[in-house]
């Protein structure tokens, strides 16, 4: 495993982390809490020492199980969580200090610790960049030492470039991947100048860029790839990378024909998101141990080469672009 630092927390982070929104169970299904110490133990056997989490993920399991597991290890993992979306309406009204304080109790609990490595506002509505009180808290609970660091996870590149005009705001969170590149345009240079450690997520299009979909494929009735692609529950982004499934099949057969060296489309989806130097970590997420034991595989694939780099940007402007850009 290959190791950067995570901006300005002087975390030194698995350049292929874990993301824990579906692990313990694929999307729509029950929580295993087997499978997810599986999981967890064998992403910290492989060198992966950053988890994302969040607190509404699996109703508060995912914290759960990653304060158990951490408990039976001796090595020192770096978790982040999340608060605000357990809110009965996601409004800017209920990001204030006292739901954010009461947010972050309730982490702590789950997690079994005294401290949170890195808590994170949770894709809240643009409105909340603009509110003073809410990052105010967040410098208060670092005084306290109830967390550690603060970041943000946003949906929108100009949330991101709100966010980091707080000095509290150390890490920012954003989809980044072959379909959703816009962030290179107008970030990342911010981020650099404000040492802002970037965290990828959402990065092979909710399994669209894993080359294993096709037009056959089917998902479960509780599966958000089913029910928000059009976002019905939550931000379309979300679901696919807001990248219609159809057009975002075509560009995926293009992309295929790059690559030959015997490895699975994710790998190299992956990896190109770590040809950013930018980039602190990507968290893709995983449903079973294999997927950790693919997905790590990553940090050791050759570079893409600059032809391979080209050719994926044409592609992306060929049939993604003009639909997704402007919108996040």
């Amino acid at each position: 495993m290959k190791y950067r630092l995570l901006g300005k927390t002087g975390y030194e982070v698995s350049e292929v982390s874990l993301g824990t929104w579906q692990v313990g169970g694929r999307w729509g299904e029950e929580f295993d809490e087997k499978s997810a110490e599986d999981i967890l133990n064998r992403a910290i056997d492989l060198g992966v020492n950053f988890f994302d989490t969040a607190d509404v993920y699996s109703g508060g399991m995912s914290e759960k199980m990653i304060g158990k597991v951490l408990k039976s290890r001796s090595e020192r993992i770096i978790v982040a969580t999340k608060c605000g979306r357990r809110l009965s309406e996601h409004t800017a009204d209920g990001y204030n200090k006292k739901n954010i304080i009461k947010f972050v109790e309730d982490s702590l609990r789950n997690l079994r610790s005294e401290t949170i490595d890195l808590l994170q506002l949770h894709c809240p509505p643009t409105e909340v960049y603009s509110k003073d009180e809410v990052f105010l808290a967040l410098d208060d609970l670092k005084r306290q030492g109830k967390i550690l660091h603060a970041g943000v996870s946003v949906e929108k590149v100009e949330e991101a470039l709100k966010a980091i005009e707080y000095d509290c705001v150390e890490t920012v969170q954003i989809i980044f991947n072959i379909f959703r590149q816009k962030p290179i345009d107008e970030f990342f240079q911010k981020a650099r100048e404000k040492n802002t450690g970037i965290i990828a997520r959402v990065p092979l299009a909710s399994g669209l860029l894993t080359g294993k979909l096709n037009k056959e494929t089917k998902f479960g009735r509780n599966d958000h790839r089913t029910y928000n692609r059009k976002g019905e529950a939550f931000d379309k982004g979300e679901t696919f990378s807001g990248v219609d499934y159809e057009t975002g099949l075509m560009a995926v057969e293009e992309i295929k024909q790059l690559f030959d060296g015997g490895y699975g489309l994710y790998l190299y989806a992956l990896k190109w998101i770590l040809m950013f130097e930018e980039i602190g970590c990507v968290i893709p997420g995983a449903s079973s141990r294999v997927q950790v034991e693919d997905n790590v595989k990553a940090t050791d694939l050759e570079a893409l080469t600059r032809e391979q780099m080209t050719s994926i940007k044409e592609i992306y402007d060929k049939y993604i672009k003009d639909n997704v850009h402007d919108l996040w």
